[in-house]
């Protein structure tokens, strides 16, 4: 897989247009998978496992790999299929992604090629999918579905972030003026939604959630329809990047670009943590930036934020 990667600078040339490179990848059977490359440290042959006693059972053991210990998970396993048998390993792949500030390698059968596509060809998952389904978004490739797993979803479950803000952090905000206009939320994640929302409600702020940056700009839009500012309505918004329709990147730019909306603070909050360039932030306008998720972080930092009005 030498050289399947392009550099994090070429990629983020892709800022602002609304378009990702798209990963794909197999597990078991036909369906084809797909991850955001800015996600993809590195693809390589399943290295040598060490099993890791008392773990969860998707995580299938520990690799060493250049100088460090990242724990290699099993995809298929992870999103309620049967695992990759132990006589295919040899033959499987590890994706080495970054999320969350945390490193971890997915274990597939098969590492396919790269497409850059426009995040207006990526839809949400269809409305019968139901909530457990491990599925941000889908899109079609050559006339076949590709299906863009829920990550957080998995990390959530296999190795649980702490979600609750400390009470040091909850005793300043008991020590605010309550009241404030409330937080706009747009992540394309419902463990992500619920996780910020849940820190935010703790510090006794009000949170209003949409999905993607589509559904938030048309949202702000009727909201302001009356000749207001989005100021009036919400002390600042929170954005995910990678979403459906609409990134985070085009969302800020659109937001910006709109008399109605200018004003507004945006902050862009993202699991892109290692390979973020901070360059992005200022090309496409947005007012701040954190890595997710930390619940004390995120409390503080939208109390600051309020508080400098």
């Amino acid at each position: 897989m030498a050289g399947v990667l392009d550099s994090v600078n070429q990629r983020t040339q892709l800022v602002g247009q609304n378009r990702l490179e798209l990963l794909l990848f197999r597990l078991r059977g036909r369906q084809i998978y797909g991850i955001n490359v800015f996600k993809v440290k590195e693809v390589l042959q399943c290295p040598r496992l060490s099993s890791i006693p008392n773990s969860r059972q998707t995580v299938r053991g520990v690799a060493h790999i250049r100088g460090e210990t990242i724990p290699i998970i099993d995809l298929s396993m992870a999103i309620g299929l049967p695992g990759i048998p132990q006589e295919e390993l040899a033959t499987s792949f590890v994706i080495i992604t970054e999320y969350n500030r945390k490193t971890q390698g997915f274990l597939v059968t098969g590492v396919d090629r790269i497409m850059n596509m426009n995040w207006e060809d990526i839809l949400p998952p269809p409305k019968g999918a139901g909530r457990d389904v491990y599925l941000t978004a889908v899109t079609k490739i050559d006339d076949k579905l590709v299906e863009i797993i829920d990550v957080e979803k998995i990390l959530a479950e296999v190795s649980p972030l702490g979600e609750d803000v400390t009470e040091a952090v909850l005793s300043k905000s008991a020590e605010r003026v309550p009241g404030h206009l409330p937080v706009l939320v747009v992540d394309d994640s419902s463990v992500a939604r619920r996780q910020i929302e849940r820190c935010l409600t703790a510090i006794g702020m009000e949170v209003v959630t949409k999905n993607d940056g589509k559904q938030a700009f048309e949202y702000l839009k009727e909201v302001t329809s009356d000749g207001s500012k989005a100021k009036d309505h919400f002390s600042l918004i929170i954005s995910d990047v990678e979403m459906p329709e609409m990134d985070g990147y085009t969302l800020v730019t659109k937001v910006k670009g709109d008399p109605a909306l200018a004003d507004m603070f945006v902050m862009l909050h993202t699991s892109l943590s290692g390979v973020f360039n901070q360059a992005m932030v200022k090309k496409v306008g947005a007012d701040d930036f954190m890595a997710k998720f930390s619940p004390d972080e995120l409390a503080e930092r939208v109390m600051e934020i309020i508080d400098q009005g």
